[in-house]
């Protein structure tokens, strides 16, 4: 695929968790948002930053790390990464959800 990645911010669980970030997570969640809009989907997939998993629970869905302590579960959705949650503690996004 060519062409950078577009976000999708827009799921209610998404938006309710951004605003929980503390003061010191929430510059760093912008940040890598802005990365993942900038980089195609190979860059994606391959950014040892973002350390993009399958989550083995849900088919369809992978984390990234959005902060050293945060992770997100997205879907790959055409062009469009959805973001679909944050898990403040890495563990529970392997979980799910």
């Amino acid at each position: 695929m060519t062409g950078t990645v577009r976000l999708d911010l827009n799921f209610p669980d998404f938006q309710a968790q951004l605003p929980a970030l503390d003061s010191d997570e929430l510059p760093q969640a912008v940040k890598t948002l802005r990365k993942v809009s900038a980089l195609d989907w190979q860059q994606v997939y391959s950014d040892h930053g973002l350390k993009w998993e399958e989550l083995k629970s849900i088919k369809g869905r992978y984390t990234i790390r959005v902060t050293r302590q945060c992770r997100a579960v997205v879907m790959h959705d055409g062009e469009h990464i959805r973001f679909l949650a944050l898990h403040f503690d890495h563990e529970s996004a392997y979980r799910g959800g």
